[in-house]
């Protein structure tokens, strides 16, 4: 894991500093409060200086995460998720400065707020998380008035969906030296220019939910196309009980089915959509279980080869991935973090913030994905994560808890990531037992928030007793 380096970004030793100081108690105390992230008045100061300093752009912000995590996924294969999450102030409209970086959003008629689109990175064999390819953040503009039939005709780049094209551009500035990336979307990323040819960087390979039933290149339509082929294998997954559905935990029995094509050009004239679609695979996973009120029915199109059964499977696997983007929001927005109620008045200042914060939450899930992964022969060391000292006040820690039994005991040595995140994860009130459900994100951020209130009182005993 490489570390955050500001050390060259702003050219300036006193945000240098700030910035560090801020990203390391953004992951000792998990909150959007700046007040509660400082122990005196002058390091609140210092936070929002450094928040509202125009030098620290929220590009520069991003720049920095897109180097970093290219550093970290050179010869490897990735994932690169995207999607879109927005942040609604709209209980701070009296509060927060005009023109500040805010604009109109979907959950609230005439709330405020703005839009995050980050581009997450993860192994393809693992999901360890890398990073980020960058992170889009943008407001929205009058454009969005303007009548449908003038803008659909604009270019791809003018409309809002051009976050999509802006993502697949920073994994051809970031991930260059990755062995191959695989860019996954949801259903609003099936967009024709995404699909055509020399619209993706070499390494590059696309991941979409498929939105719209598309003509072919043959003038037949791809839904029929593709449901009228032999499937070509079967499979059995677990679907996860879904308390809003109210649907319970079931064994889903999944068809597959596979077609190689090539999408018809629009008809109607739309400024960037003279290059012609390329070769598409079309994989349709169809569940067949009894006596199922919603069974599941996906359509994926990628340019990732996809020649047999084997390698559909690993196309539909890929895209399941998608989960983790979704947690992240859920801990930015919802988790201790809930950065729609920062008490800060800028707009600017919290889309910086929340890059810092998603920052942040990585190294969360880094935590997570090391203790749920086999580490093979070359385990994650502890220092990726916590300082030389930290690791002395862990290891005290770890012998205080250590149970009469094997069973109750760190089954890890705490100079791995696994066995520091055991303690973190029993801190925060996971039991520690095999038969347990694995500790999650929620329950780290509790046990960081005990952790660091105890290696205070570890670090006071320490300064005490060497003076």
């Amino acid at each position: 894991m490489h570390k955050t380096d500001y050390t060259h970004l702003f050219n300036d030793k006193r945000l240098t500093v700030r910035g560090h100081n801020l990203l390391s108690s953004l992951f000792k105390v998990p909150t959007k409060s700046i007040q509660s992230l400082s122990f005196t008045r002058a390091e609140q100061k210092a936070y929002y200086r450094f928040l509202n300093n125009k030098k620290v752009h929220e590009t520069l912000l991003s720049e920095e995460l897109g180097l970093r995590c290219g550093k970290a996924v050179k010869d490897r294969v990735v994932l690169c998720i995207q999607d879109t999450t927005e942040i609604n102030l709209a209980s701070h409209t009296n509060r927060l400065k005009p023109k500040s970086g805010l604009g109109p959003i979907d959950a609230v008629k005439k709330g405020i707020g703005f839009k995050i689109h980050p581009c997450l990175v993860v192994d393809a064999a693992t999901s360890f998380p890398y990073g980020y390819a960058g992170i889009d953040i943008y407001n929205r503009t009058e454009m969005q008035k303007m009548p449908y039939n003038k803008l659909r005709r604009l270019s791809i780049e003018n409309k809002e969906s051009g976050k999509w094209i802006r993502g697949n551009q920073r994994v051809r500035q970031y991930l260059q030296e990755a062995k191959s990336v695989i860019i996954i979307q949801d259903r609003e990323g099936d967009i024709y220019e995404q699909f055509t040819q020399g619209s993706l960087a070499q390494n590059a390979h696309l991941l979409v939910r498929c939105k719209y039933n598309r003509y072919l290149s043959d003038n037949d339509k791809l839904w029929d196309v593709l449901s009228q082929k032999p499937v070509a294998g079967m499979y059995r997954t677990i679907i996860e009980a879904d308390s809003h559905k109210k649907a319970p935990r079931r064994e889903a029995l999944m068809e597959v089915r596979v077609v190689k094509v090539k999408f018809r050009r629009p008809e109607k004239k739309i400024e960037g959509t003279d290059a012609l679609s390329a070769e598409v695979y079309a994989i349709e996973a169809k569940e067949t279980t009894e006596n199922i009120k919603d069974p599941i029915h996906w359509r994926l199109l990628t340019t990732w080869p996809v020649e047999d059964f084997d390698a559909a499977q690993q196309i539909i696997k890929w895209y399941t991935c998608r989960w983790m983007i979704e947690e992240i929001f859920k801990v930015l927005k919802k988790e201790c973090y809930h950065i729609e109620g920062s008490e800060l008045e800028q707009g600017w200042a919290i889309r910086k913030l929340s890059i810092m914060i998603l920052d942040t939450i990585i190294k969360l899930f880094q935590m997570l994905i090391a203790y749920n992964t086999e580490e093979g022969d070359n385990p994650i060391s502890s220092s990726s994560t916590f300082d030389q000292e930290e690791i002395k006040c862990l290891k005290v820690i770890n012998n205080q808890m250590q149970g009469r039994t094997k069973k109750q005991s760190n089954p890890h040595s705490i100079k791995q990531l696994k066995g520091a995140v055991w303690v973190i994860a029993r801190m925060g009130g996971w039991k520690g037992y095999a038969s347990q459900r694995k500790p999650g994100a929620t329950t780290l951020i509790n046990g960081l928030q005990k952790f660091y209130n105890y290696y205070q009182g570890f670090s006071l005993q320490r300064d005490v007793g060497t003076r």
